[in-house]
């Protein structure tokens, strides 16, 4: 299929954006070539600027559980939009999509709505070093919590390590007070808060892993979490801006029967459209400005449009057999996506959790970034570009999680197996 609409718009954006992107997993640099711009969606499907129409398994990177242009969603945004786009004041829609997200979420009391998943971890994090007046952080190794600067801190290879800031522009200053543990690893928590645990002001980890590929955590590794920051007195945070209503809809932690301190939010929540959110404990999030002392604000926090998406997309999932419908379509993609692969002779394992998923191109299981990162990533691309050209969008990095919607047809999900079989064997 010719793709040169793209490849020109591509070399134009170049000429204006920093890589020609504004968001670094869109430039294809994990599959090398060039990214295709996108023109229009709807349903399970993506158009090009060329014509090209492809089964869309990214969602806009999670977010269009419901496919793209469901007619809720729509709806609710074609009369937000005549009644305006920004107040910068209190709306009900606000109010109305905290309550959902209330009584939907357990360990969740009360919430404050913002823009993004990264102000959401950025904020849950300031949070708790205010609410225990504390310093350090503790994060693992391949969980992504959006672009806060003490949060883009690599770990050592072996051992934790404190302060070592992995990208430019983010000081030593600013990381040193975040602490990086191997995923997975109860022993190396452990012995993380024998050290440091009088000092340590939160845990934030992914309760599904979705930017090193999709990762489960064990059992004792969740144990561990919640023992370990109830005993110290530190504050668990769970980042489901991912899985938030994604894997379940009460979230992920739902499904390992945890009760986070703190709980941060994205994607689902907004319908599409850009959203952040964060909460917890009422006596923890009453410390938050003006309540509190905790400063957090935002201009277009509580965006008329995105909530009022948000509430659409949020009452479908609710009053839906969307989740059992999600299951059911998710777990057929994935055991046709294994069947190929060994009927190919390819070495490979999946990891699923609900509608997110995972094919490695590695034999072993993956449990954390060292086992991810074994996996064959230029195998991944050849499959990448082999089922792009066979009308298939997956994730254009080995280490991304796909997503399956509501819109996604049994024949579709069918016709993506057949796909992914005439591709193994082209490998």
């Amino acid at each position: 299929m010719s793709r040169n609409a793209s490849k020109l718009a591509f070399s134009r954006a170049q000429r204006v954006m920093p890589g020609g992107v504004n968001s670094p997993a869109r430039a294809f640099g994990g599959v090398g070539g060039e990214p295709i711009f996108i023109q229009q969606a709807e349903g399970p499907w993506l158009v090009d600027i060329d014509g090209n129409r492809y089964l869309d398994y990214i969602g806009s990177w999670g977010p269009m559980i419901l496919g793209h242009g469901h007619p809720a969603v729509v709806a609710a945004l074609e009369a937000a939009i005549r009644r305006g786009t920004s107040y910068g004041a209190p709306t009900m829609q606000e109010t109305e999509l905290a309550e959902l997200i209330i009584e939907a979420v357990p360990s969740v009391e009360k919430v404050r709505l913002v823009n993004s998943g990264t102000e959401a971890t950025m904020s849950a994090i300031r949070l708790a070093r205010g609410y225990t007046g504390r310093p350090i952080v503790i994060k693992f190794a391949g969980n992504y919590h959006g672009h806060v600067d003490s949060l883009l801190v690599a770990a050592g290879s072996s051992a934790a390590t404190l302060g070592v800031p992995n990208s430019p522009g983010v000081t030593e200053g600013t990381a040193r007070d975040t602490l990086v543990l191997p995923y997975n690893d109860p022993t190396a928590l452990e012995d993380a808060f024998a050290r440091v645990g009088d000092c340590v002001a939160g845990v934030i980890f992914e309760p599904v892993v979705g930017n090193m590929g999709c990762v489960v955590p064990s059992e004792a590794f969740r144990f561990a979490l919640r023992d370990l920051t109830a005993r110290y007195g530190a504050l668990l945070i769970c980042d489901e801006v991912m899985t938030g209503f994604r894997v379940a809809y009460r979230g992920a932690q739902s499904l390992w029967g945890m009760k986070p301190d703190l709980t941060t939010l994205g994607k689902v929540i907004g319908g599409g459209l850009p959203v952040g959110a964060y909460g917890g404990a009422a006596k923890i999030m009453d410390y938050i400005l003006p309540a509190g002392k905790v400063f957090q604000a935002g201009t277009l926090s509580g965006n008329p449009l995105a909530t009022s998406a948000g509430i659409a997309t949020l009452k479908v999932l609710r009053d839906s057999d969307a989740y059992s419908q999600l299951e059911r379509s998710s777990s057929r993609l994935a055991e046709g996506l294994v069947e190929a692969a060994q009927a190919a002779e390819i070495p490979h394992t999946l990891a699923r959790v609900g509608s997110m998923m995972t094919l490695f191109f590695n034999p072993e299981p993956v449990t954390d970034w060292v086992t991810a990162a074994r996996s064959d990533t230029p195998r991944y691309a050849k499959y990448f570009w082999g089922m792009l050209d066979r009308g298939v969008y997956l994730p254009c990095s080995q280490f991304e999680a796909l997503f399956v919607s509501t819109a996604h047809s049994d024949e579709q999900i069918e016709s993506t197996i057949a796909a992914a079989a005439e591709t193994f064997g082209s490998l």
